[in-house]
């Protein structure tokens, strides 16, 4: 008997660490995706505009913003739907932050245009494979979708169209400051939804845990 609850705390440990490791690793590959997404030349992914807005507006870096923002959003999530954050949400977007900062000096673009805006897809591609990772495992929602979700279970409004609505915010407050609307910001909209489900299907059937 004894044996049996030492095995499950030693499996239960080693689940833990493995979710905690998909997370990191998720994030990081997240982080990548967004910085070359968004340095590509051709705008900003809907969130991300409202980074560059406020990186526009103060002299802060984008990984600073992205941090900033989520902070506020924590904070709204804490005394309006406190049960939207967990651990996760906390270390996924400190890690993130950080690596969009790291990442950002070393990203090579070429003089073609053509060839760009292929490394813009292949950006949103990294940041949905990233995301479906992060999501597997399963340690709590990022700042974004926590503030998304505690409008939906307190409000009773819809996924989507809060969704839209927060993105519209996002979007038209980080123009308003300098931000870049352009082809990602249409291409991010429009694809990482599918290529997130797509990922999440394909990591789940490969990573058990």
């Amino acid at each position: 008997m004894c044996g049996n609850k030492v095995s499950m705390v030693n499996s239960g440990k080693s689940n833990l660490f493995l979710r905690s490791i998909l997370l990191v690793i998720g994030t990081m590959i997240a982080a990548f995706g967004i910085d070359l997404a968004i340095n590509a030349g051709f705008g900003g992914a809907t969130l991300a505009i409202l980074w560059q807005g406020l990186s526009n507006v103060f002299p802060i870096t984008i990984g600073q913003s992205s941090i900033i923002i989520a902070v506020a959003m924590v904070l709204f999530c804490w005394f309006y739907d406190r049960k939207q954050i967990h651990v996760g949400t906390l270390v996924y977007q400190l890690v993130y932050g950080f690596c969009i900062d790291i990442f950002e000096p070393y990203l090579i673009y070429s003089d073609n245009r053509m060839i760009n805006f292929l490394l813009m897809l292949l950006g949103i591609t990294f940041l949905s494979l990233g995301s479906a990772l992060y999501s597997i495992a399963d340690l709590g929602r990022g700042s974004y979708e926590a503030m998304t979700f505690a409008l939906v279970n307190r409000r009773g409004w819809k996924i989507s169209y809060t969704r839209i609505g927060l993105d519209i915010i996002c979007v038209v407050t980080g123009f308003a400051l300098g931000g870049k609307v352009g082809l990602c910001t249409i291409a991010t909209i429009l694809i990482s939804g599918p290529l997130l489900q797509l990922f999440v299907k394909m990591c789940k059937s490969v990573i058990q845990i």
